[in-house]
């Protein structure tokens, strides 16, 4: 299980993860680049930039995360109505984007609980597929005309010593940070399809990523080997 599946506790612990203190709340955010492992490892992560969107009375979050299950080309939505978590269920958007069954992708599903703790009603879940450079640019256009806030999904670096995982994590940070599209095939990172549409987004809509908190699972744990890499950003 990738989080509590009983609502109560489920509920407790966003509650504590969204609680944590914060120097400085940018006044303006139009999404969020978050971890997606399970909540033990990177459920204070994701808490700490969440907490940056509460309150804002927002209704829609569009999320994209990379498909780890099913090979796929391309994006991909729900064909449900509504996605079910512990917390209740959320309407998904109408779109025009293919659809199929894709409840099952953890890298959209560990987003929703939090979203639905801040009272957003609708979500539009995108499962990114292998995509080029130019289906990219396309995909970024298209979803830059919805409104709503962005929350892409993805993990850092897998399975490296902890000194070899902070390097090419903070290598890969500084590439989003800078939108360098020219250094985005270094970037070592599960989710770097839905990172490839970020780029381009970034772009369109004159958005800079900004980094909020970077750990690793060996900081949670303290196992040094075969570590896994979480960022946070707004932009």
């Amino acid at each position: 299980m990738w989080y509590l599946q009983n609502r109560e506790e489920l509920d407790k612990e966003i509650s504590e993860f969204l609680n944590q203190r914060i120097e400085k709340i940018p006044k303006k955010i139009n999404g969020l680049i978050l971890p997606h492992a399970g909540y033990l490892f990177s459920g204070k992560i994701m808490g700490k930039a969440i907490r940056l969107i509460k309150n804002k009375r927002i209704k829609r979050a569009i999320i994209l995360g990379p498909s780890h299950n099913v090979y796929l080309n391309g994006v991909v939505t729900s064909s449900k109505k509504q996605w079910k978590t512990p917390l209740g269920e959320i309407n998904i958007s109408e779109s025009d984007f293919e659809k199929g069954e894709i409840e099952h992708e953890h890298s959209i599903d560990n987003q929703i609980p939090f979203l639905q703790k801040l009272k957003i009603k609708e979500i539009l879940p995108l499962m990114v597929g292998e995509i080029n450079n130019m289906e990219a640019m396309k995909i970024a256009e298209k979803i830059s005309n919805i409104e709503g806030i962005y929350i892409f999904s993805t993990d850092l670096s897998h399975f490296f010593l902890y000194e070899t995982a902070v390097e090419k994590d903070r290598r890969s940070i500084e590439i989003i940070e800078k939108l360098d599209v020219e250094n985005f095939d270094k970037i070592d990172a599960c989710g770097i399809y839905p990172l490839r549409i970020l780029m381009y987004l970034c772009k369109i809509k004159n958005f800079k990523p900004h980094l909020i908190e970077y750990k690793n699972s060996g900081d949670i744990t303290g196992e040094q080997a075969n570590v896994v890499g979480y960022a946070s950003f707004f932009f």
